[in-house]
């Protein structure tokens, strides 16, 4: 039941269907398909903002912010991994895993919007 608790205090969790599904299951593999529910609506969020803000943008500051994305990929692709290969169980793979990889993609999000606001201002 402290597992149950402790997955809806995580502020990574602020997606109401995410929260909802979770609580409509008590499997993993429930638990699973919501988390890869919600990373997918997060990857959708990502590339509108991504797209608004790139497109927005020229010059050195557009090629400079491609460059940035490039390599924020490559870390996103390899940031969490650590709770995916096993080690902290299926809780780790199933919960912690996607609590830890929306927290970045959230993050990301929120600097892209940030950046558009900051070309927007007037």
């Amino acid at each position: 039941m402290l597992f149950v608790a402790l997955l809806w205090a995580s502020p990574a969790l602020a997606d109401g269907l995410y929260d909802q599904c979770v609580k409509s299951t008590s499997t993993n593999t429930g638990w699973a398909s919501c988390g890869a529910a919600y990373l997918k609506r997060l990857d959708n969020a990502l590339n509108a903002a991504w797209k608004k803000t790139v497109s927005s943008l020229d010059g050195k500051s557009r090629a400079q912010l491609i460059r940035e994305q490039q390599a924020w990929i490559k870390f996103k692709d390899a940031s969490c991994q650590f709770y995916a290969n096993g080690d902290f169980g299926r809780e780790g793979q199933v919960v912690h895993y996607v609590q830890c990889r929306a927290a970045i993609i959230e993050a990301r999000i929120s600097d892209l919007n940030a950046i558009y606001a900051a070309t927007h201002q007037g």
